[in-house]
């Protein structure tokens, strides 16, 4: 392989004519120039330039490596220029996962937010389920996510990744609004031992803290549906199939046929964290994408 530095000597005495003037833009001896051409011309196997009274001749062969020199040199240039760019929020791809009730809270005034103060930088957004979206941030595929894990639960899908908390979303009861324990400010799990559930798809992260809350309430949730959208879980809910639990942030938008009721002593909460992948190579716009939503959070 050429050497590069040998090869921007030879553009630098073609491109200004002469050994001494290649030596002042480089800050570099004559004589030193003069060895880093002709190391260059026993690389090649070539004669690249001759001198003569009147200065520089450049070969036909010189001539073809000064051209492909100045593109080499022209994209390293361009390189740079991309690089300081991304590095300074004024340019480069920032690739965010998030799962749903996240994706319709705390992303849109981050995504909002972010783009105001980083108009430069490109987001691309997708959206699904904590268990799918962390393998593919591991792997790459994605420069920042938004994922939820329950306590003292061993599954979590943070597990090896650089994780920031940014809120405790509680799961609170949802209720038909003429049931009879709707009149309760607050319910106990125990209450609802009687009743029909619910609840996401039984292999959900959700799903399952569900049954663990109930199985530690003493019984075994009655679950008679079960669906991943929340909004038709209110719908059901409201249609009086069942009671529900269901985490805050997927009931901004409330069913006007349901009530949801705090849970005594302490409603169940998953956490929300955004995560990176541990290491190096982390998209420099991830860390004041955690700053934004890490604001944004404060709300809820």
């Amino acid at each position: 392989m050429m050497n590069l530095g040998r090869l921007k000597v030879l553009q630098e005495v073609v491109n200004r004519g002469s050994f001494s003037s290649a030596a002042h833009a480089l800050s570099y001896t004559q004589s030193a120039v003069s060895q880093a051409v002709a190391r260059l011309e026993a690389e090649t196997g070539a004669t690249l330039v001759i001198r003569d009274r009147r200065g520089v001749r450049v070969t036909a062969a010189g001539a073809t490596l000064v051209e492909h020199a100045d593109a080499i040199f022209a994209q390293v240039e361009a390189a740079e220029a991309d690089l300081a760019a991304v590095l300074g929020l004024r340019g480069g791809v920032l690739r965010v996962a998030s799962f749903p009730s996240a994706g319709a809270t705390l992303i849109p005034a981050a995504v909002a937010t972010f783009r105001e103060r980083h108009p430069g930088v490109s987001l691309t957004l997708a959206e699904g389920e904590p268990e799918e979206i962390a393998p593919r941030l591991r792997a790459g595929e994605f420069d920042l996510a938004l994922l939820f894990e329950f306590p003292g639960v061993r599954e979590r899908p943070g597990t090896g990744l650089r994780t920031i908390q940014l809120l405790e979303d509680p799961m609170h009861v949802a209720l038909p609004a003429d049931h009879p324990l709707a009149a309760k400010p607050a319910l106990a799990l125990s209450d609802l031992r009687e009743e029909d559930w619910v609840q996401t798809s039984a292999a959900s992260p959700c799903a399952r803290h569900v049954v663990r809350s109930c199985l530690g309430a003493g019984f075994e949730p009655h679950v008679t549906f079960e669906t991943d959208d929340y909004e038709t879980i209110q719908g059901l809910v409201a249609a009086g199939v069942g009671v529900a639990l269901v985490p805050r942030l997927a009931l901004t938008r409330l069913h006007s046929g349901i009530v949801v009721r705090e849970l005594a002593p302490r409603s169940p909460a998953r956490r929300v964290i955004a995560a990176t992948k541990v290491g190096p190579g982390v998209a420099p716009a991830a860390r004041p994408m955690i700053e934004v939503l890490s604001d944004v959070a404060q709300r809820y």
